[in-house]
């Protein structure tokens, strides 16, 4: 299985992105998929995730702003975020593992390469 991400960029404070994530492979459509970040010193935390049967996670930080969405047909993951702030600024990672619960040990079985989020005040 490979994921990769796209869709990062530079915005400013209160913009939007939209991160996007294709996967190959059979297996997206049965495994929770997500989106972790790692900003530069600080450890890697699962942001949103959704599961095989549309359930989703939320980090406190991002709910209301962030919305995470799958197509099964396009095997492709997706991360709307909205109203950007300068604490969101990382690297993010697209994942997938078996369960949401999983995500959150964290026990991923796949990693994306990452897309780097800037958000500059």
């Amino acid at each position: 299985v490979q994921l990769v991400e796209s869709g990062g960029g530079l915005v400013q404070v209160g913009g939007s992105l939209r991160l996007s994530c294709a996967a190959s492979g059979s297996i997206f459509s049965i495994n929770a998929v997500g989106w972790y970040r790692q900003a530069p010193g600080k450890e890697r935390d699962l942001v949103a995730a959704i599961s095989s049967g549309g359930n989703t996670y939320y980090a406190d930080s991002v709910k209301g702003r962030f919305t995470i969405s799958r197509d099964n047909a396009k095997n492709t993951l997706y991360l709307q975020m909205n109203s950007l702030k300068p604490e969101d600024t990382a690297m993010y990672y697209c994942a997938s593992s078996s369960t949401i619960a999983t995500m959150l040990e964290p026990r991923v079985d796949y990693w994306g390469q990452g897309t780097q989020v800037i958000v500059s005040s």
